[in-house]
C-alpha cells in the first residue's frame, strides 16, 4: 500500500516540552469544566456524533453535490485522490498563474500530504502564516500539536530566533513585542504573495460554503489579499446543511480552549463578486488520500474528528512526549489511530497504537465520541497479524506461563534479578538518570527502540514486602 502520511525525521526532544505541555493540558482542563457547567455536555457531544456520522455514512452524494454548489458560486472543484495528485494539483493553479510567492494558514492536511516540499520543488516559496507555524518554519522544525504548533518551544527560543531575523535583541518576558515582530514582517508576505492557501475546519454540502476557524486574523488575510484561493479540503470535513455546521462550530471552540465561540469565523461561498474585495479564483482541491477506504470499517468514526486537540491534552503520554515522539503528522491518541488507519501500518505506522496507557480519557475528552481507546486496541491486534512477532510471543507466553503459578514466580523473581543486574549493568545504555537505561541489552533491545525501561532490581518485591512487614 502507498504510504500516505509524511514522516519527517524526528528531531531531538526539547527539555520545555514537559513542562508546557502540562501547563496547556491545566489550562484546558479548567476550561473543559467551565463548559460543562454551561451545556448538557453529554447531550451536545451526541449530537455532534450524529452530525459527523451522518455526513460520513451519505459522504459520496454530498461531495457531488457540494461540488455543484461551489462550481455554481464561480469555484473551481479538484478532486486528489492521493497525496501526490492533490499537491500536483495545487502546484499547477499556482504555474498557471505565474505564481513564486504563497501565504498560507495552518493546515494538517498540507502537512500530512507535504505540500509545502512539493511547492518549494516547483519554485514557490510558501510562509506559513500562523504565529505557532511560522515559528517552527522559521526553525526548521515540526508542529507538535493541532491548534498549538509551538506549544514545545519556550519563549526565550522564539526571542533567539527573531533576535537572528531582525538582528536585534528580544527580551523573552516581552510576548507583545515578539508577536509585533512576527506580525510586521507577515503584513509584507501577504502584500507580496500571489496565490493564498488553507485549510478548510468544515464544508458545508448544501450552500457550498467553507468554513475556516482562526484566532489570530491570518486566514482572512490569505483568503482576501492574494488574488487566488486555493482551499485543500479533506473530503470528510463535509457536513450536510447549516444546522449541524452551526452546531459544530460550537462544539469546537468548547473542547479546544472551553470558549464558547470562535474568535474568528470565515464563511466563504465561491470568489469574490464583482466590485467586492477578495480573491479573483477560488479553487477548492478535494483530498481523499485514503479516507473512503475507511468508511465501513471499525475506524470509520476516525474520519468524525473535528480537530479540536482535546484528545492530545488529556492523553498522559502525549503530555509527558509531546508530539514530536509519535513520529508522524497526527499525533496523540487521534494521530496514533488515523496514521496507521490511513496507512495501513505502512512506515512503522503499527507502532503508534502502543503510545497509548489505554486509560480511555481521549475517548471521554472527545466531542464527537470516537472511542478511541477500542479503536486503538484493534489496531493493535492489526499491527500484530501484519507484523507477527513469533519469538516475542512464544516468549510472553512461557513467562505467562511460568508467573501465573506463585510457585514459578518466586522461584524465577528470587534469582532473575541477581542473575540479569551484572550484565544489564555492563550492556545497557542509560538514560538521563534515576535508574532508567535509554537501550537494553539484547533479547530485550528492540522493545526500548522507542522507549526508556527501569534497570531490574536485585531484590524482587515480594522479598522487599516481606523485609518491610518483618
Amino acid at each position: 500500500m502507498t504510504p500516505r502520511v509524511v514522516h519527517p525525521p524526528r528531531p531531538e526532544p526539547h527539555p520545555e516540552v514537559t513542562t508546557n505541555l502540562h501547563v496547556a493540558a491545566d489550562n484546558w482542563a479548567m476550561g473543559r469544566a467551565r463548559v460543562r457547567g454551561t451545556v448538557d455536555w453529554e447531550a451536545w457531544r451526541d449530537r455532534g456524533s450524529e452530525i459527523r456520522a451522518d455526513a460520513i455514512r451519505d459522504l459520496p452524494s454530498l461531495l457531488d453535490g457540494f461540488a455543484e454548489r461551489v462550481t455554481a458560486a464561480g469555484g473551481q472543484v479538484h478532486r486528489a485522490a492521493t497525496a501526490e495528485e492533490a499537491c500536483a494539483r495545487v502546484v499547477d493553479v499556482c504555474r498557471r498563474h505565474g505564481a513564486t510567492r504563497a501565504v498560507k494558514s495552518k493546515s494538517m492536511l498540507t502537512e500530512e500530504i507535504g505540500l509545502n516540499e512539493a511547492l518549494g520543488g516547483a519554485g514557490v516559496g510558501v510562509v506559513e502564516t500562523d504565529l505557532g507555524e511560522y515559528i517552527v518554519q522559521a526553525l526548521g522544525d515540526r508542529p507538535s500539536h493541532l491548534l498549538a504548533p509551538a506549544v514545545h518551544l519556550s519563549a526565550a527560543q522564539v526571542a533567539g530566533l527573531f533576535g537572528r531575523e531582525s538582528g536585534r535583541e528580544f527580551d523573552p518576558a516581552d510576548t507583545q513585542a515578539l508577536v509585533r515582530h512576527a506580525r510586521a514582517v507577515l503584513r509584507e508576505r501577504f502584500l507580496e504573495a500571489q496565490v493564498g492557501i488553507t485549510g478548510v475546519n468544515l464544508a458545508v454540502a448544501e450552500s457550498g460554503t467553507l468554513v475556516l476557524v482562526e484566532s489570530e486574523g491570518n486566514i482572512r488575510l490569505c483568503t482576501a489579499l492574494p488574488r487566488v484561493h486555493i482551499a485543500v479540503m479533506g473530503i470528510e470535513k463535509l457536513v450536510r446543511d447549516w444546522a449541524g455546521a452551526a452546531h459544530l462550530m460550537q462544539l469546537l471552540p468548547m473542547a479546544a480552549h472551553g470558549v464558547p465561540a470562535p474568535a474568528s469565523l470565515s464563511l466563504i461561498t465561491g470568489p469574490a463578486r464583482d466590485g467586492d474585495d477578495g480573491p479573483e479564483e477560488l479553487h477548492v482541491v478535494l483530498v481523499d488520500d485514503g479516507r473512503s477506504a475507511l468508511r465501513g470499517t471499525e475506524y470509520e468514526s476516525a474520519l468524525h474528528c473535528i480537530r479540536c486537540g482535546a484528545c492530545l491534552y488529556a492523553c498522559p503520554v502525549y503530555r509527558q512526549v509531546g508530539g514530536h515522539a509519535y513520529g508522524s503528522t497526527y499525533s496523540g491518541p487521534i494521530g496514533a489511530v488515523l496514521t496507521p488507519a490511513l496507512e495501513g501500518g505502512a512506515q512503522g505506522s503499527d507502532e503508534l497504537p502502543w503510545m497509548s496507557s489505554l486509560c480511555g480519557a481521549c475517548a471521554e475528552a472527545c466531542p464527537v465520541k470516537i472511542p478511541l481507546d477500542a479503536q486503538l486496541v484493534a489496531l493493535r491486534a492489526d499491527g500484530a497479524r501484519r507484523h507477527p512477532r513469533r519469538a516475542e510471543a512464544a516468549l510472553f507466553a512461557a513467562w505467562s506461563r511460568l508467573w501465573s503459578r506463585p510457585g514459578g514466580y518466586r522461584a524465577t523473581a528470587a534469582t532473575a534479578g541477581r542473575a540479569l543486574a551484572p550484565l544489564w549493568g555492563r550492556l545497557a545504555r542509560a538514560a538521563a538518570g534515576g535508574g532508567w537505561n535509554a537501550r537494553a541489552p539484547f533479547p530485550f533491545s528492540r522493545w526500548t527502540e522507542g522507549r526508556d525501561i527501569r534497570a531490574p532490581d536485585p531484590e524482587p518485591f515480594h522479598a522487599r514486602w516481606r523485609r518491610r512487614r518483618g
